[in-house]
């Protein structure tokens, strides 16, 4: 992901989430984050998907994923997910985390699929909507 894709960014986000993020979130992430890896998915030079992740230590950190409503079914977000794993491998974690919201039955599909278990839950995590985030794991990666 580079600048010039954030306005392609935004407005997948904005379709995808309940509280879309905000330009100055992601232009610290490309920017200032040394943490942060993003990538984007590309139909030609049409932006369709996008994910990013955090290298936290020994832990890989899902932080993102998301596909533009028009092109969800397909299995593009399998093939970021796929990505990110396989990007994260290079720096030597010895596990993978996020957090998904319970209703996103779709994305806890996706994960369990990818070998991530459920390990807990953040109760009232996602502020804008109080709806309790699952956390998921996967190890070794």
């Amino acid at each position: 992901m580079q600048l010039n894709d954030l306005d392609a960014v935004l407005a997948i986000d904005l379709l995808s989430f309940p509280t879309p993020a905000k330009l100055k979130m992601y232009q610290y992430e490309l920017t200032q984050n040394a943490l942060s890896h993003y990538q984007v998915l590309l139909d030609g030079d049409v932006l369709i998907g996008y994910s990013g992740f955090w290298m936290i230590a020994d832990e890989c950190h899902i932080s993102t994923i998301a596909i533009h409503p028009d092109w969800r079914g397909r299995k593009l977000g399998d093939q970021l997910l796929r990505y990110m794993l396989d990007r994260a491998r290079e720096y030597k974690p010895i596990l993978a985390t996020l957090e998904v919201r319970r209703s996103n039955i779709a994305a806890q599909t996706l994960y369990h699929q990818h070998g991530f278990a459920i390990v807990g839950e953040r109760r009232r995590y996602y502020k804008d909507t109080n709806e309790d985030a699952i956390l998921m794991t996967r190890e070794p990666l």
